[in-house]
């Protein structure tokens, strides 16, 4: 079964952060990125940019209109994430558990319903 972990960057948390701290985020990040690769349950991780450099794309009327920003305000965002295949909803678990960002902030498991 394959899961999407999403991460959610809360700056207001992350700037609050000592050096040591921020370092061992990275590191904890590497260390999970290994384990996963080593259990074959990686599938794919991707990190993405800061909402200051998203662009949002409506649809109204036939137009599209673009907006710099995220879809949804606010301080948090979504700044990266794993898919897994695991066995188990719980294993998803066990694993956002390992993820530095759960200490700090959260991880959210969701199961993915269709790929293409």
């Amino acid at each position: 079964m394959k899961f999407l972990l999403t991460l959610h960057m809360d700056p207001v948390v992350w700037d609050a952060l000592g050096d040591a701290q921020k370092n061992e985020v990275y590191e904890g990040h590497m260390a999970f990125i290994k384990l996963t690769t080593e259990t074959g349950e990686m599938v794919e991780t991707k990190a993405l940019a800061e909402p200051g450099a998203t662009k949002t794309v409506r649809v109204r009327d036939g137009a599209a209109l673009t907006a710099d920003g995220p879809y949804v305000a606010g301080k948090s965002f979504l700044c990266g994430y794993y898919v897994v295949d695991v066995e188990s909803e719980e294993r998803a678990v066990e694993l956002a558990a390992q993820i530095p960002d759960a200490k700090y902030t959260g991880v959210e498991v969701r199961a993915v319903v269709h790929e293409a």
